[in-house]
Order: structure tokens, then C-alpha cells, then sequence
């Protein structure tokens, strides 16, 4: 009973009431499989020279002219060396020069001319620094400062030229200078009491 067919309105027959909705539902499904839409939806259609981009098949045919030349030009070399029994011939009779080398050499040539002229332009010029006065200015600095010290600076002539005596418990020592050869100096050596 729960399998059997429940039509939506009244209907004396439910098999017949069940096979005409049937039919009438796939109409309704035909129809619309049918239905072609109102607004067309498709958009341009695209040109025939965009479609087959003339300029890239012609690039590619460029491209593999070129790949069988240079194959082409391979197996002719290969032939060649082959029946040449080994034989190469690796001489290079170009000489290399270079297409800047008038320019580097203009360039250097300006550089070395303006080195040249501040070189002597500086060798020309007179010192604003008069180094006669800063040494005679020294002088007087060192004469005042070793008027002003209370004890001199280095050792005086007299010292320079007479030994010194020491004495430890009552035995007098002399102490001897010696010159610049290190030989003793006995001359110049003096007993201070």
C-alpha cells in the first residue's frame, strides 16, 4: 500500500492518473532540455588571425630552418674530418685588436697630460710655511726653557768631559766614560774630593 502512487488532485484511476503524469513530466523535461535561452550569452566570435597566430608558426619555421643549417653544416664538418684521417686545421690567422683601443689610449694620454700639469704646477708653487722662522722660533722656545728649569737638560760640557768619583766607605772609585768606539777614556777622567 505504501508503494502504491499518490496523485496531487482527485483522480479516479491512480495507474492511469500515475502514467499520464509520467508522461506529461518528461514533456516538461524534453522541453526544457530543448529550451534555447533568450539572451545570447556567447560573446564575439574570436578572428581567424587570432586563432592561428601566423607570427608564431612563421618563427617556428625560421627557428627550425636554422636548426637544420646548422645540423646540416655539422655533418658536412664531421664528413670533412673524417675523411680528413685526423688532420685539423687549428690555425687562427686573425689577429686580435680591440675596437676601444684608440679611445683607452686617447684617454690615458689626457689623464697622463693633467697629471703632468698639477705636478708642475705644484712643484712651482712657493710654501706659504717659512720653515727658516720656526726653526729659529724653536731655538728661542729651548734657550728660554732651559734658563727657566731648575736642573739642566741632558749633560753639560763639563760633565760630558770630566768623570765622576764615588766613594764607599772611604775608598774613593772613579768611574771612566768611555767613548763612542768603547775604549776608555783615561785622559779626561779626574779624583773629585
Amino acid at each position: 500500500m505504501y508503494k502504491s502512487y499518490q496523485p496531487l488532485k482527485p483522480a479516479t484511476n491512480k495507474f492511469l492518473q500515475q502514467k499520464w503524469d509520467q508522461t506529461q513530466y518528461q514533456e516538461h523535461r524534453n522541453k526544457v532540455k530543448e529550451a534555447s535561452p533568450v539572451v545570447d550569452t556567447k560573446g564575439i566570435q574570436t578572428p581567424a588571425h587570432v586563432q592561428h597566430k601566423l607570427k608564431k608558426v612563421q618563427m617556428q619555421e625560421e627557428r627550425l630552418s636554422i636548426i637544420e643549417r646548422d645540423n646540416r653544416l655539422l655533418s658536412s664538418r664531421l664528413n670533412i674530418i673524417s675523411r680528413s684521417k685526423g688532420i685539423v686545421d687549428h690555425w687562427n690567422h686573425s689577429s686580435r685588436c680591440s675596437l676601444n683601443a684608440e679611445k683607452r689610449r686617447e684617454n690615458l694620454l689626457q689623464v697622463t697630460n693633467e697629471n703632468l700639469a698639477i705636478y708642475q704646477r705644484i712643484t712651482t708653487q712657493k710654501s706659504d710655511y717659512r720653515r727658516e722662522l720656526w726653526e729659529s722660533d724653536w731655538e728661542k722656545v729651548e734657550r728660554r726653557r732651559d734658563d727657566i728649569a731648575r736642573y739642566p737638560r741632558g749633560l753639560t760640557s763639563k760633565q760630558q768631559k770630566a768623570g765622576k768619583t764615588v766613594q764607599f766607605n772611604g775608598k774613593s772609585c772613579e768611574r771612566r766614560e768611555s767613548s763612542s768606539s768603547g775604549v776608555e777614556d783615561e785622559s779626561t777622567s779626574t779624583t773629585e774630593d
